[in-house]
C-alpha cells in the first residue's frame, strides 16, 4: 500500500507537471486535452484518498485483532490461575487450616503475654532505683507544699487548749470541716 500511494504522488506530481506546461501554451479552457489531464489529476487524487482510507481501515483492524489476542491471552491466564486454584482447594484440608489457624492465634497470645511479662521485668529491673528516689521527693515537695497551704489556712483559728474532754466551738469546727475535704482530696491525688 505505501509503495502504491508513493506511485500515485509520483503520478500526481507529473499530471501537475503535465497540466501546468499544457495550461501555458494553451489559451483556451476548452482544450480537450487540458481537460484529460484534469480529469486524470482528480482520478489519482481520488486513488491516493481511497488507498489512505484503506489503509487507515487496515490499521484499525490490526489494532483490534492484537486487542483480541490480548484478550485472549488474558482469559487463558485465568483459566490457568483458576485451575491452579482449583487444584489447591482440592488438596487443602479445612479442618486441618482452622486448626492451624486456632494455634497460630493461642501462640501469638503466649508471646504477648511473654514480652508484656519481660517488658514489666526490664521496667523493674533497670527503673526501680531513680523512680523510687523521684517518687520519694516529689511527695516530700507535696506535701511540705500542702503545710505551707495549711499554715496559711490555719491563721486566724484558735488552737484549743483542752482537746480531750472538750468540745471545739461551732466556728473552728465549721473551719477544719471545709479544709478536710480539700486536704484528703490532695493526699488521695497523691
Amino acid at each position: 500500500m505505501d509503495r502504491e500511494l508513493r506511485e500515485l504522488e509520483r503520478q500526481e506530481k507529473q499530471v501537475t507537471m503535465e497540466l501546468k506546461q499544457r495550461a501555458k501554451t494553451t489559451n483556451s479552457t476548452k482544450d480537450p486535452a487540458l481537460a484529460a489531464l484534469a480529469k486524470q489529476l482528480v482520478q489519482v487524487r481520488k486513488q491516493k484518498e481511497k488507498i489512505m482510507t484503506t489503509k487507515a481501515h487496515i490499521g484499525a483492524v490490526g489494532m483490534h485483532a492484537n486487542s483480541m489476542a490480548s484478550q485472549v491471552a488474558a482469559v487463558s491466564a485465568i483459566g490457568s490461575v483458576t485451575g491452579a486454584m482449583a487444584t489447591a482447594n482440592s488438596v487443602m484440608d479445612v479442618q486441618a487450616m482452622s486448626k492451624i489457624m486456632q494455634e497460630f492465634t493461642k501462640e501469638n497470645e503466649r508471646l504477648e503475654v511473654k514480652q508484656e511479662m519481660m517488658d514489666d521485668a526490664l521496667i523493674d529491673a533497670f527503673d526501680n532505683e531513680g523512680v523510687e528516689e523521684e517518687a520519694d521527693q516529689l511527695t516530700n515537695q507535696v506535701l511540705a507544699e500542702l503545710g505551707v497551704e495549711l499554715d496559711s489556712q490555719m491563721v486566724g483559728l484558735s488552737v484549743p487548749t483542752k482537746i480531750k474532754g472538750s468540745t471545739l466551738a461551732q466556728e473552728e469546727q465549721d473551719a477544719l470541716d471545709s479544709v478536710l475535704p480539700d486536704l484528703s482530696a490532695r493526699l488521695n491525688a497523691l
